[in-house]
């Protein structure tokens, strides 16, 4: 699995519960260790959602060509 790298950009959709450098660093790391485990990446962040996790991924890092 390609590992994914943090970018500076921040998806309005995600970014307007004001998430921190630190959350997308988590989610980021997370996501490389567990995949799309939503759920379980949300549960190391206090007070967001899987369906917050991950819609601020698809959002972000979005293959769609």
């Amino acid at each position: 699995m390609a590992e994914m790298t943090h970018s500076s950009s921040v998806s309005s959709s995600y970014s307007s519960v004001n998430s921190t450098e630190d959350e997308e660093a988590l989610i980021t790391r997370m996501f490389n260790l567990v995949g799309e485990r939503w759920t379980l990446i949300a549960g190391r962040i206090p007070g967001r959602t899987a369906e917050e996790i991950e819609k601020y991924w698809s959002t972000r890092y979005s293959t769609s060509e």
